[in-house]
């Protein structure tokens, strides 16, 4: 699919009340979970980032432990669910981009990206998105990746999952800890990580054109 087909396709489920079963299913609740307490391994956070908000049930979550929250979606359906269920916090803000297209001077202490990167149309498309969030990553940074793993991904008709994202991002950041989630379906089956900047002169280079 392409960009254009896949909002189309996210615009749609994001239609339903619990897109995903996001705040129903067992198995989504123990995977928030665990990307909370990966998230949080530092303390709180002053400036974080959230690639992928969907209809903002992580973002809820991530949010009271922040002092700044940048929320990035290509959906602007997302954004806007998203920023209703947290309008209480005025400390986040909310972009719609893609994450191949996002950049910002800015630095971040955590950056958290699950569940989006199967949506790019090919491996090359998902590692220029992994190169360019690692770009944002401060020194010491963490950054908490979780997916479906490939098998799974593939049977969707994606190009790759959780196995391949995880083997890109460590050839830049330091992988400190990884955790199965598996519910009660062949499709509940996700790996999360949290990974480590531990370069201290990474130097944030601007987006290629």
């Amino acid at each position: 699919m392409n960009l254009h087909e896949i909002r189309q396709l996210l615009e749609r489920e994001l239609a339903a009340d619990d897109p995903w079963k996001l705040d129903g299913n067992p198995f989504e609740r123990e995977r928030h979970a665990q990307m909370l307490r990966l998230s949080l391994f530092n303390g709180a956070i002053k400036n974080g980032l959230e690639v992928g908000c969907a209809a903002g049930a992580f973002t809820e979550k991530l949010a009271p432990h922040c002092e700044r929250l940048t929320v990035v979606d290509v959906v602007p359906r997302a954004i806007d669910r998203a920023s209703l269920r947290t309008m209480q916090w005025s400390h986040i803000t909310w972009i719609v981009s893609d994450i191949e297209q996002f950049s910002t001077a800015e630095r971040f202490d955590l950056i958290v990206a699950a569940e989006v990167f199967y949506y790019l149309r090919d491996v090359a498309e998902m590692r220029t998105a992994v190169s360019n969030l690692v770009r944002m990553l401060a020194p010491d940074g963490h950054l908490v990746f979780g997916s479906a793993r490939d098998a799974t991904c593939r049977g969707w008709g994606h190009a790759a999952g959780a196995e391949t994202i995880i083997a890109m991002l460590s050839e830049t950041l330091v992988e400190a800890e990884r955790v199965q989630c598996q519910g009660v379906s062949a499709s509940e089956d996700c790996l999360l990580a949290r990974f480590r900047n531990s370069n201290p002169s990474s130097v944030l280079l601007e987006n290629p054109s």
